[in-house]
């Protein structure tokens, strides 16, 4: 008993110091550091930029259990022929009919680009006091930032039910991404576009007199052209960055999304817009067929293209562009190394969770996605013993009726199928070993669903097979050997991409030598794609496209950077202006006095020697003479 009583005692000690240290210590430091965060960020928790609450309808095909026809073999490339103008929507995953919805034409294009130009002058026009403030133009992403965060579950399911993708790479690939995006810009938006002072001239006279600074402002109405992978962060990212730089914005989508992206911004972003007395015109939707693209792509009304896709159809779009001089932003696809050096063996398990992740996510359609997996000697085997079991037990279907627990979904078309295949059969013919999957595979509960089967691949030679070089964009997961760090070097500069590489090694300083070494716009060091995640400016080299998107670089992309200098504060104080010498003042009247002027200017601001700048000062002081 007295035990028992010491025992109690202690633990009331120990809970009553315990509870002090708590009180007294740990929550005075958590507030102070609290205090800090929001002191450092002031636009982060601001009431006059507190979210509006958006009551927006979730359309009856994105709800759980919905009964829509399933259509027989589904596919977009063929059009109906009792209603030519109108685009097919259907489910890939399940086959699922999602209705017909009208086609833009050339002059409903027409007039949308003139409505876009009128509400973006109109706007801003209101100046940087009225609805043109960063102030409400933050408060317009917290409060499409509150809806996703509410409403995560239903804005997976619309994006689910139009790419065939499974709910948690919704989540992952399209509403995390985006919240990222938003949040970024609300904490960091107006820094990067506020004016940018500059050094100045560097002639040590006008530098004297001079200051210099670059200002952002609107390009008007810009355009986004979107693949259909992403069907919410594709439309949302180029949407928030428009909107916060001051431009309207029309995005053109994927006839494979038409059905999706239609909600997101006629619904979701419309609705928000509302909610603070914004013009909807400053975000519109258009959906054609491609051979009427092209009247928007060379459209004189159009200020900047961004582009995302194939790199064939980048070809057409940068031509048409070129027709109106447009400045374009093309983001294309990738053949996205993962180098695993032989220091990480003891690693391979952790290392084969990101491997999955980054190969299967999306059904492989991922333009950063893993394509190769190039490991040195030690770490080869063993990865590819592990992952021959965990591809192997990958569950393919559809999650949003909650009816199966999948791994993988759909892919957005069969189209690709038969190519995917033949690259398989060229890799296993000529030595490669396929270890699962490698074909089209009907699901026995959406026979209309475009499934293709998790493929691992491996011992795939990367000079005599096609897969090695070429993007695969679908769910094949392909292993190469390489013997020495430069053999794995070269093998991930021998494609034409240059999208994103991952480095895995226990030596940053080996990893971080390797990365200055390859050819690629992005690069994670002991990570995968975190690069996107972190907001840097997004793009790759080579054929992988040009120019950035993402983070200041790709705010200050949507601006006109217009180049201002002003005379020094301190000679506007006293009416000191700037004025032509009388040397060389027209009508010149003394030329070789003119010449002896201009030589000393030049001699007193360039000249590294001091002598000299001195005589060339006092030349300039007799007034050339």
């Amino acid at each position: 008993m007295i035990a028992i009583d010491l025992k109690f005692e202690t633990w009331q000690w120990q809970y009553q110091i315990s509870s002090t240290f708590f009180v007294f210590g740990i929550l005075p430091t958590l507030y102070y550091l609290y205090q800090r965060y929001i002191s450092s960020h002031p636009n982060r928790y601001n009431k006059l930029e507190a979210p509006v609450k958006l009551d927006v309808p979730v359309p009856e095909e994105a709800k759980p259990h919905w009964k829509g026809k399933r259509l027989y073999a589904p596919n977009l490339t063929t059009r109906v022929a009792s209603d030519p103008g109108k685009i097919k929507c259907y489910c890939p995953a399940t086959g699922q009919s999602l209705g017909m919805l009208p086609a833009t034409t050339k002059a409903q294009m027409d007039e949308q680009i003139a409505n876009g130009i009128r509400a973006q002058k109109e706007w801003q026009n209101q100046g940087q006091t009225g609805k043109f403030s960063f102030s409400l133009r933050r408060k317009l992403l917290r409060t499409l930032n509150n809806f996703i965060v509410d409403n995560q579950k239903e804005i997976a399911n619309v994006a689910c039910r139009d790419s065939g993708k499974t709910r948690l790479d919704a989540s992952m690939g399209e509403i995390m991404v985006t919240l990222e995006k938003i949040n970024w810009i609300i904490l960091n938006g107006e820094k990067a576009l506020k004016p940018s002072q500059r050094p100045g001239p560097a002639n040590l006279l006008i530098g004297l007199m001079k200051n210099g600074e670059v200002r952002y402002e609107p390009l008007g109405l810009v355009a986004a052209l979107v693949s259909w992978n992403y069907p919410f962060h594709n439309l949302m990212g180029p949407i928030i960055a428009a909107l916060f730089t001051g431009n309207a914005i029309i995005v053109k989508c994927s006839e494979q999304v038409y059905w999706s992206s239609k909600w997101f911004v006629e619904e979701l972003v419309h609705t928000a817009l509302k909610s603070l007395d914004l013009d909807t015109d400053l975000v519109q939707l258009i959906c054609c067929f491609p051979e009427d693209a092209d009247h928007f792509t060379s459209h004189p009304g159009i200020s900047h293209i961004t582009f995302i896709g194939s790199k064939p159809v980048a070809h057409k779009v940068v031509e048409s562009a070129a027709k109106q001089l447009t400045p374009c932003v093309v983001e294309l696809g990738g053949k996205d190394s993962f180098i695993v050096l032989d220091d990480m063996v003891d690693s391979v398990d952790r290392l084969s969770s990101i491997i999955m992740r980054g190969t299967f996510q999306s059904a492989g359609q991922n333009c950063i996605g893993i394509e190769r997996v190039i490991c040195l000697p030690k770490t080869y085997e063993k990865l590819v013993d592990i992952l021959s079991t965990r591809v192997k037990h990958l569950r393919v279907g559809s999650d949003i009726d909650q009816l199966d627990e999948i791994d993988m979904g759909a892919m957005v078309s069969d189209n690709r199928f038969p190519h995917l295949e033949s690259l398989i059969e060229d890799a296993v013919s000529k030595g490669a070993r396929l270890v699962s999957g490698g074909r089209a595979y009907q699901h026995p509960n959406y026979p209309q669903g475009h499934y293709f089967e998790p493929t691992l691949l491996v011992d795939v030679d990367p000079k005599s097979m096609k897969i090695a070089t070429e993007e695969v964009f679908g769910p094949i997961l392909t292993m190469i050997k390489a013997n020495t760090v430069e053999e794995a070097i070269s093998i991930s500069n021998g494609t034409e991409f240059g999208l994103g590489n991952s480095i895995f090694g226990k030596s940053f300083q080996q990893c971080s030598e390797i990365a200055n070494r390859l050819d690629s716009g992005n690069i994670a060091i002991n990570d995968f794609a975190t690069f996107y995640v972190a907001q840097l400016p997004f793009g790759g080299v080579k054929k992988s496209g040009y120019g950035k998107f993402g983070g200041e670089e790709g705010l200050t992309g949507l601006c006109v950077a217009k180049s201002v200098v002003m005379d020094k504060p301190l000679l506007r104080l006293f009416g000191v202006a700037t004025s032509i010498p009388p040397p060389i003042d027209y009508p010149i009247k003394d030329g070789k006095k003119a010449w002896a002027f201009v030589s000393a200017l030049n001699t007193a601001g360039y000249d590294y020697r001091v002598w000299k700048v001195i005589n060339a000062f006092k030349k300039l002081a007799r007034g050339g003479a």
